[in-house]
């Protein structure tokens, strides 16, 4: 029987192995009986006679390489029939460091019968030393006679190609999806979180400068009058500054805050109050308007002023990095929440689905591509939740809207609704994009068929989406044109049409 040995003698007869080593055949072929042994060790072909090994290893071509070598490149034409009696051979793509495939001693392999390979998907190399057999596709007719069983041997092995390079595929995708789920966690916990920590940081210092003011008020000593005159105008102030948490983030124009910090500084200096710029930015932040500060100028006096001033300014700055550090923390709960809620973790795998609610929360992992981008929603307030795998059905959120914005360029305008059809739930995701080709729209929901560049994606998202929703006894469909592109996907609403 062939050995190890068989192929290291075979090997010695080649050159030295150079970075591009291709296997080839050896300068002196085997012995036929033992290319039969070799090929008795191939699980597909249990069972074959004698007769019938003996032709696969008379019209066979054999081959041998050393470690490293190249067995065959990406995007060659694809003509062998390989039966691999030694060794291994690994298959990668030029994009991805991840195996596509491994090919072991045992294996029949490369172009099979009935098989619509062309070309070679990704680049194989040998594994320590190889030795394998190949039938040249024009030869199988001729086997197809020779060995009446290979038809059926050759479909199983096709059937079961499939479904491992299925599965790869598969979890590579979910990688992916993970991948990009984590990266858009990470940015949207980032911005709060570092928030937070630099506030956190501020205050200890922020805390012990306010301190000292307050003790540098005790020490003046003020009549109990114009202290308690202090404390209304500190009341009234707060009365009239409360209106300031309920304005909208974002609302303050930079120039105008800009502007306002210069005119307390002039207001500053008119009132001998030392080292203005280091107090202005804390009254600028606030709707401490100035009458109220001519009311404690006229309350305190020009002696106390500077001290008071300061003392109100220190504790302004205290509770915005305090309110700072409470906003940062309260966005990180509703992301988290928001990441609960979305793989619905220690639920049940069925639950009622509010889709409104469904359809936020997986908005909030696309926050970070968000930014150009016009998001409209339009929900139903009568839809009642539908009965559905939760953790699934956002997956269907996911692709649908991760395409939306891919088709954009992260720039346009993103419309989500929801409305009951009859005894259906309907969920439509917009897009503003280019729209989908006429010649390919029949072919976006086939598995592995993708427009995307290598790499970027592998065309198995909208196949997901429709599995899913045949899962729930639903279906999707698609409407697209330039500028407007709508995938509509329709769920039972009543529980029993839905399992």
């Amino acid at each position: 029987m062939a050995t190890l040995n068989n192929v290291e003698s075979l090997l010695s007869t080649l050159p030295a192995p150079s970075a591009d080593q291709v296997a080839g055949p050896p300068a002196q072929p085997s012995p036929v009986a033992d290319i039969v042994a070799g090929l008795r060790t191939i699980a597909p072909l249990d069972g074959l006679t004698d007769e019938e090994y003996t032709w696969i290893a008379t019209k066979g071509t054999e081959r041998v390489g050393q470690d490293r070598s190249i067995v065959f490149r990406e995007g060659e034409a694809a003509c062998n029939m390989n039966f691999i009696l030694q060794g291994e051979v690994q298959v990668r793509r030029r994009h991805s460091n991840a195996a596509l495939f491994i090919g072991r001693a045992g294996s029949m392999t490369g172009k099979l019968p009935f098989s619509r390979m062309k070309t070679y998907g990704g680049e194989g190399y040998s594994v320590g030393p190889v030795w394998a057999i190949d039938v040249h596709e024009s030869l199988f007719p001729e086997m197809m006679v020779a060995i009446p069983s290979m038809a059926q041997r050759s479909v199983s092995q096709l059937l079961d190609r499939v479904r491992e390079v299925t599965r790869i595929e598969q979890q590579s995708e979910k990688l992916n999806a993970l991948g990009k789920l984590a990266a858009n966690l990470a940015h949207e916990l980032n911005n709060p979180a570092s928030a937070a920590q630099r506030s956190a940081a501020s205050l200890f210092g922020e805390l012990r400068e306010y301190g000292d003011q307050k003790y540098r008020m005790g020490k003046l000593c003020l009549p109990d009058e114009t202290t308690e005159r202090y404390r209304d105008w500190i009341k009234n102030a707060r009365a009239r500054m409360s209106a300031y948490s309920n304005l909208p983030k974002g609302s303050q124009n930079p120039l105008a805050n800009a502007d306002r910090e210069e005119m307390l500084i002039q207001w500053l200096n008119a009132h001998n109050v030392p080292n203005p710029w280091t107090i202005a930015p804390a009254l600028s932040e606030t709707t401490l308007a100035f009458d109220l500060l001519d009311e404690l100028a006229a309350i305190v006096g020009p002696e106390v002023l500077p001290v008071a001033v300061a003392t109100v300014a220190s504790s302004l700055r205290v509770e915005r990095m305090a309110e700072t550090v409470v906003d940062s923390t309260v966005r990180i709960f509703d992301l988290i929440s928001a990441i609960k809620d979305y793989s619905y973790m220690d639920q049940a795998p069925i639950q009622d689905v509010d889709l409104a609610q469904s359809l936020e929360n997986t908005l909030v992992m696309f926050n970070s591509r968000l930014r150009n981008v016009k998001v409209e929603l339009e929900f139903d307030q009568d839809l009642e939740p539908v009965s559905a795998y939760g953790s699934e059905l956002n997956q269907v959120w996911t692709a649908l809207i991760e395409n939306a914005l891919d088709a954009m360029n992260d720039m346009g305008t993103l419309r989500l609704t929801t409305h009951k059809g009859g005894q259906m739930a309907l969920v439509e995701v917009w897009d503003s994009g280019p729209g989908i080709e006429p010649e390919i729209k029949s072919r976006i929901f086939e598995p592995f068929f993708t427009t995307k560049a290598p790499g970027r994606g592998l065309g198995l998202g909208l196949d997901t989406v429709q599995r899913i929703v045949n899962k729930h006894s639903g279906f999707v469909t698609v409407e697209s044109k330039p500028g407007a592109t709508c995938f509509q996907v329709r769920l039972p609403l009543d529980r029993l049409q839905a399992y």
